[in-house]
């Protein structure tokens, strides 16, 4: 039997991931035609569309802008792009719904591209239009890749990277046709320095490292079999060293235990820096992004090591562990990070031992849900969400129908007041019963969790609802089991005479009492259950980014005055990749390029701000950051109180008072924390122009406090709740949907009719 996987005139669930995406638009925009029968998942790319114009206020606009690119044509030529070209349209048009004059980010980023009115801005649109109306009917014709290197780069964004990588992609054809007679000609565009944009072998970049003869300890097992505790006792007994962690929370809690047992141990986040009075050697806590690269040390402790593979922050576990210089480097993780590793190791030439462990105490999915009944909660229970506000919300009902307390535990929540909710609800003799947390439960907090009860399975990621993956379910889960027993470790701990002695690492305990998970609502049962049941994929891939050497080298080469967002864009375009290794995609931080781009700063300066901890989808931010940049610029004195665009102000206000109530005063109040917490960030990076780093902290501390009790005075309406839950499990329902779909992923993917190859395969090859 032929081993080559069922022939598919298309992809059943691109096609339902394109019609999930595109249906919400086509509905804000007035369409008489429900969405799901103008783009059914089930209806294949041949049959016509009945709907080609929708109606937008009094105007009738064109779906498809390219549509002249597949008219005239015959069935057979048609069906093969016809739903890709109705996707790129719609991305075309997202692209541009910001780039107007009459708003701050589009007049900012229409600037940086050479574009300086809105009739040039017109041109430049209708140019590129035509472009790709040109490559959409090369397509249609069937021309190869040197013929159509447009069409096959958005094929390509779509196929690797999805709408994101789609939406990215186009952003950056139009800036680069914006730019040509602007910036750059022809020859400059198609002329940049391939070599200098040859990242296939990044263990390269750290020669320091690459000299010394390092030790790999790969730590794997489940959740609770005491990885990290076995890791901690190896530093702890070291001079010299270093903890790299995926949370602050989880950095200053090492920091904290080292300290209270008597090890002198420095706190180093992107947003505060404590280092204990006479210190003298080299002992830190860090979060993963901000390990020392340049300090030798006897060992370094890296946890959540899978975080490597993470699209958005995996280059900071990957260039932790290939650029720490450490004796003896100890990795904490999953037991799919280990062919990777291994990978990783041989071709750098450290030496690598794996310790295997097993869990400590039982786990077990129950078989049903709570049927969303808060008084069926037990005495250990936690609650998982994925807002801060529904925490809250959630705290405040479990009371009400319990009568007895509930603790909460969040990212964001000060490191002081996490470790005070933490204490209650691991004391088994008060009565805080109960626990509502975030996922940041998941990345081994210390809690005495007797049962983990999903509130959903669906988590917005800032653009839209998603359903969790399963090793995010599996990693959450994982921590039901340990109750009694993180409470029993730390009272050890804490005891008259504890100290070295009992250790600074909390020993996970070994218990017959079980683990139990579940969900509240029955719809979320099923992707629980077969998220625990299921072995997450193993890591095949490790994040990367340029480093910022690569990145001035690349732009040297650029005439001065290009913008640094096509710079970066033009990197990762030419940019060569090491099969172990891809690239995290840059978003936001384009727009950062941006924003910035019209301020006279050097190409190092920029690198700093586009790193730093900023919230682009606010348009509020847009004129922080453009301050801060003004500041840098001018090195003019950076007082935070002369900051205009930072409305310290609210520290005076009553939440209640505000005009929008206490949820509108909860959004002020998060924007004044973010644009305090940039502060900070640039403060260490440019410390003779944000001169007010105290000042700024304790602003933070007080803003803090407000936004705690803004969330202890929000009114979750019951109509806002239900919205909430609906959308959550109509997302579920349709991932349950999409798999159902996809039984068999090989015979899913798109199907090249000509080559007989499925179309990624056939991208690789071209490449």
């Amino acid at each position: 039997m032929s081993l080559r996987p069922r022939r598919m005139q298309n992809c059943l669930r691109c096609i339902f991931q394109v019609s999930e995406w595109l249906a919400p638009s086509i509905a804000a925009r007035g369409s008489h035609t429900s969405p799901r029968r103008y783009f059914s998942a089930a209806q294949p790319f041949g049959r016509e569309y009945t709907v080609r114009r929708i109606r937008l206020g009094s105007d009738e606009v064109e779906v498809n802008p390219f549509r002249s690119a597949a008219a005239g044509r015959p069935k057979a030529q048609r069906q093969k792009y016809e739903r890709f070209e109705e996707l790129v349209a719609e991305a075309y048009r997202k692209l541009f719904d910001d780039l107007h004059f009459t708003d701050a980010r589009g007049q900012i980023s229409c600037l940086a591209w050479g574009i300086k009115s809105s009739d040039a801005l017109k041109d430049k649109k209708k140019g590129f239009v035509k472009v790709l109306r040109k490559a959409m009917g090369l397509a249609y014709d069937h021309k190869d890749i040197s013929r159509n290197p447009i069409f096959y780069k958005l094929r390509r964004s779509f196929v690797l990277g999805n709408v994101a990588g789609l939406s990215q992609c186009l952003r950056y054809l139009f800036v680069e046709s914006a730019l040509q007679g602007s910036f750059l000609s022809d020859n400059a565009i198609q002329s940049s320095p391939r070599q200098l944009a040859d990242l296939s072998h990044p263990n390269e970049w750290y020669p320091a490292t690459r000299a010394i003869q390092r030790t790999v300890h790969l730590h794997i097992g489940p959740t609770n079999s005491g990885k990290t505790y076995h890791a901690l006792k190896k530093l702890e007994a070291a001079e010299t060293g270093v903890y790299a962690g995926p949370l602050r929370l989880l950095a200053h809690e090492v920091y904290t235990r080292f300290n209270a047992a008597g090890k002198q141990c420095a706190l180093i986040t992107g947003e505060e820096r404590r280092v204990p009075e006479g210190m003298t050697k080299v002992m830190s806590s860090c979060t993963v992004e901000m390990v020392p690269l340049n300090v030798k040390v006897d060992v370094a402790v890296i946890d959540e090591v899978q975080m490597m593979g993470d699209r958005t922050r995996g280059w900071a576990w990957t260039q932790a562990f290939l650029g720490v210089q450490a004796k003896e480097v100890h990795l904490c993780g999953e037991v799919r990070t280990e062919d990777l590793v291994r990978k990783l190791c041989a071709s750098i030439g450290d030496k690598l031992v794996v310790h295997r462990y097993k869990r400590l105490s039982p786990l077990e999915v129950q078989k049903s849900s709570i049927n969303g009944d808060l008084t069926k909660l037990e005495k250990g229970d936690a609650i998982i969400l994925f807002s801060r506000v529904a925490i809250h919300a959630m705290k405040k009902k479990i009371e009400a129908r319990t009568g007895k307390l509930c603790a909460v535990v969040y990212g964001s929540l000060p490191p002081e007041t996490r470790a005070q909710q933490a204490a209650l609800f691991n004391d088994p003799n008060n009565d805080y019963d109960f626990l509502a947390a975030s996922d940041a439960i998941g990345m081994g907090l210390n809690l005495s969790v007797r049962r983990i009860i999903f509130e959903s399975t669906a988590k917005h990621d800032g653009v839209s609802f998603r359903v969790i993956e399963t090793s995010e379910v599996k990693q959450i889960g994982g921590r039901a089991g340990r109750y009694k027993s993180a409470h029993d470790a730390i009272t050890a701990a804490n005891s008259p005479g504890a100290g070295r002695a009992t250790g600074l690492a909390t020993k996970p305990q070994a218990t017959s009492s079980t683990g139990y998970v579940t969900t509240l609502q029955n719809v979320d049962l099923p992707v629980v259950k077969k998220g625990m049941e299921t072995n997450a994929p193993s890591i095949a891939t490790a994040g990367v980014i340029p480093p910022d050497v690569v990145i001035k080298r690349f732009a040297s080469y650029f005439p001065p005055g290009t913008p640094f967002s096509y710079i970066l864009l033009r990197l990762y375009d030419v940019s060569l990749i090491d099969p172990k290794f891809f690239l995290c995609p840059i978003k936001d931080q384009l727009i950062v390029a941006d924003i910035i781009q019209p301020f006279k700063l050097t190409v190092g300066d920029r690198l700093k701000f586009i790193a730093a901890p900023t919230s682009v989808r606010d348009p509020k931010f847009i004129e922080v950051l453009a301050e801060f940049a003004k500041c840098v610029a001018d090195q003019s004195n950076g007082h935070l109180l002369d900051m205009k665009s930072i409305p310290i102000d609210m520290l005076d206000m009553n939440p209640q008072l505000h005009m929008n109530g206490a949820i509108g005063y909860l959004k002020d109040a998060e924007f004044l924390h973010r644009a305090i917490t940039t502060y900070i960030w640039l403060s260490y990076r440019f410390n003779g122009v944000f001169i007010s780093q105290a000042l700024a902290f304790h602003v933070k501390e007080l803003i803090e406090v407000k936004i705690n009790d803004a969330l202890d005075s929000v009114k979750w309406s019951k109509g806002r709740d239900k919205l909430r839950m609906a959308m959550q499990s109509k997302t579920v329902t349709q991932q349950l949907k999409e798999k159902e779909l996809a039984k068999n992923d090989l015979q899913l993917l798109p199907w090249d009719d000509e080559k007989n190859i499925p179309i990624s395969a056939e991208i690789q090859d071209v490449e």
